[in-house]
């Protein structure tokens, strides 16, 4: 049976369940849930803090997990990212006093405040910076204020919080982070983790598609076809309506409206835009 470690609360945790419900695995109950077993599907979801599911991955006390590529990486921990899940997505930041620093060398023997002291350091030694490393468990917006560190290091989505206590962010994006499925590095993959690999891509592409449907006069077809080529090619099938052919084909949900106004303009008609719920390409 395959030992699978969820986040317990926060956006990694709601993003992983909503992904594995329509993967087809059981959800539990209630927050105060620790483990589910789903007979049905062969695995235990294990319900931990996000920032230990590296830990045990890489001890192999669990077969897989998901969590974020920057607690990955902060963990050092022996494992190794299986996919991107396309959920979760957030960006590792450097931020000081407004107008106080521009760049990371401005950090050479300054103090900098994290909670990801792990990926910090790597990323200062990479750099060839020399600073002291405060390593906190939360809330570091407000070690600057408390005169603790200069500048803190700290996952940013729209950076308000920062902004809020009169910092900004400097420098390049220490890293970019999502979701992701994770596994012991060298580990080799049963049935069960290459069957949840393959429900879990069938949802991400499910996201990433539509299916588009509609009606064209035969002798468009060809034109039709190059706005909307699908995976092998789209189903193309006779209407009643001599002349008229009807096609449907997985179109990329990102950018649909266009495709639709452009197979308008060559006189497509009756086109019809619906949701995949899951799928295997």
């Amino acid at each position: 049976m395959l030992r699978l470690a969820v986040p317990n609360k926060g956006a990694l945790s709601e993003g992983a369940q909503n992904m594995l419900k329509e993967a087809g695995y059981r959800s539990r109950r209630d927050s105060k849930e620790l483990v589910v077993v789903d007979e049905e599907n062969g695995c235990e979801l294990f319900f931990l803090r996000p920032r230990d599911i590296a830990v045990y991955v890489g001890e192999g006390t669990l077969d897989a997990g998901i969590t974020g590529r920057d607690m990955l990486i902060d963990s050092g921990a022996p494992v190794e990212e299986i996919m991107t899940l396309g959920f979760g997505a957030s960006t590792f930041r450097l931020a000081a006093r407004a107008g106080t620093m521009r760049s990371v060398k401005d950090l050479d023997g300054q103090r900098i405040a994290t909670s990801y002291a792990g990926l910090l350091e790597k990323y200062l030694s990479d750099e060839g910076v020399d600073a002291r490393v405060i390593k906190l468990d939360g809330a570091v917006e407000t070690a600057i204020r408390l005169g603790v560190a200069d500048a803190v290091a700290d996952v940013v989505e729209t950076g308000t919080t920062l902004r809020n206590v009169g910092l900004e962010v400097f420098g390049d994006p220490i890293m970019r982070s999502e979701g992701v499925l994770i596994k012991q590095q060298g580990a080799v993959d049963t049935h069960s983790l290459e069957q949840l690999v393959r429900r879990l891509q069938g949802v991400v592409h499910a996201r990433d598609f539509v299916m588009m449907d509609y009606d064209i006069r035969a002798e468009r077809i060809e034109e039709a076809i190059a706005l909307t080529p699908g995976m092998e090619g789209p189903t193309v099938s006779p209407l009643h309506r001599e002349g008229w052919v009807a096609v449907r084909a997985m179109v990329r949900r990102k950018g649909h409206q266009q495709v639709m106004d452009k197979l308008w303009d060559i006189g497509a008609r009756a086109i019809l835009v619906t949701d995949i719920y899951a799928c295997r390409l």
